[in-house]
């Protein structure tokens, strides 16, 4: 006997992985578009007349929510200018492959598009770096360069805000490793759904709450152009075991995530812990919870032929870097330090400063529905 769907008693193909619900495909969509408009008008996320960028990988996430907030922007009139902004980390067989999906979405939706590279901002690509620093900390380096690329991306756009594909599940993830790592900085603000509001640039998460599988059921059934491999250096990231124990979670518990991003909202920390305070980078202007910001340490790192430099705490490294400045500094005058006396991080740092100015395929047969 076929399963009627809970909402309009036509057939259902699909159980909701969030609800239980049996949907059928229409169903489906409303409920997904539905949710995802109710949190955007809840949290008071967009203005009218603002220009938003989207920032579009052509994984599944963003994918979906670029086409959902074209949906949404018509049907509720937001009244929002929206383009799509990529970063091109520089890996050869991957981001370039995904990138070609993002110019594909470009036409398919009718946005503009923008695309920042790390070789342009820093001078570096991620295969190169890879090839300095193995694949042990690799995602370091392209976390900390990726969310500088795409505020720096932002800035050329001239946008009040971005909008990323972050999901219930991403943000449970971030939960569980900011407790695994106890950094009481990030676990208190992670589960925010507008981060940076205090900037310039502030970045929203419409998909706060809703679950993966249901992003790639939309996209599924929508038959949606999108990407699916995943990245070829990130097998050992910290964030894949968070990743595998949330998945472990949720098959005994399906609220799991949502408990656990509930859980991240409820926290509340001590008035006598001393939090980082946020301020702008002495090099690049970036904004930054330390003198030299995270993305100038590591750059400084690479340039040097030290790539550990910015990796974990102080390093022995990094002192004797540190030192070696001091004398530098002390035995050349101001007045003879010419272009051949500059150090190799001065110029990709002012290079950012000129450009801020102006997997596979999911088989949802297989899904846990």
């Amino acid at each position: 006997m076929p399963v009627k769907c809970n909402i309009c008693d036509g057939s259902a193909i699909l159980k909701r992985p969030k609800t239980g619900d049996a949907l059928c495909k229409d169903c489906f969509y409303y409920a997904f578009e539905e949710e995802v408009h109710k949190t955007i008008i809840d949290a008071k996320l967009f203005t009218s007349g603002e220009t938003v960028a989207i920032g579009a990988s052509g994984g599944k996430d963003s994918t979906v929510l670029a086409y959902v907030m074209k949906v949404l922007n018509d049907r509720y009139n937001y009244g929002l200018d929206l383009v799509l902004l990529s970063v091109d980390e520089g890996i050869t067989g991957y981001r370039d492959d995904s990138l070609e999906t993002v110019k594909r979405n470009q036409m398919q939706y009718d946005l503009p598009l923008k695309i920042v590279s790390y070789e342009e901002l820093y001078g570096w690509t991620m295969d190169a770096i890879v090839q300095q620093i193995g694949l042990k900390n690799n995602c370091t380096f392209c976390g900390v360069f990726r969310r500088q690329a795409l505020d720096r991306g932002a800035m050329m756009l001239k946008v009040n805000k971005i909008v990323t594909g972050h999901n219930a599940d991403d943000i449970a993830e971030t939960v569980i490793m900011n407790v695994l790592r106890g950094d009481i900085g990030r676990l208190r603000r992670c589960t925010a759904i507008t981060t940076g509001a205090e900037g310039s640039l502030p970045r929203c998460k419409p998909f706060k709450y809703t679950y993966e599988k249901e992003i790639v059921m939309y996209a599924y059934f929508k038959k949606l152009d999108y990407f699916s491999t995943e990245c070829i250096y990130s097998p050992n990231a910290y964030r894949g075991f968070a990743r595998a124990y949330i998945k472990d979670v949720e098959k005994i518990r399906p609220s799991a995530i949502i408990d656990i991003i509930h859980s991240g909202e409820s926290l509340s920390v001590k008035t006598s812990v001393k939090m980082p305070v946020q301020g702008n980078c002495e090099r690049c202007g970036y904004i930054s919870s330390n003198p030299i910001c995270k993305a100038c340490v590591l750059l400084e790192g690479l340039n040097r032929g030290l790539p550990r430099l910015g990796i974990g705490k102080t390093h022995k490294e990094r002192r004797k870097i540190e030192e070696l400045s001091k004398k530098e500094n002390s035995t050349q005058p101001e007045a003879a330090q010419g272009p051949g006396t500059t150090t190799s991080i001065q110029a990709p740092v002012e290079a950012m400063e000129s450009l801020s100015l102006d997997r596979r395929k999911p088989d949802v047969t297989k899904l846990d529905f």
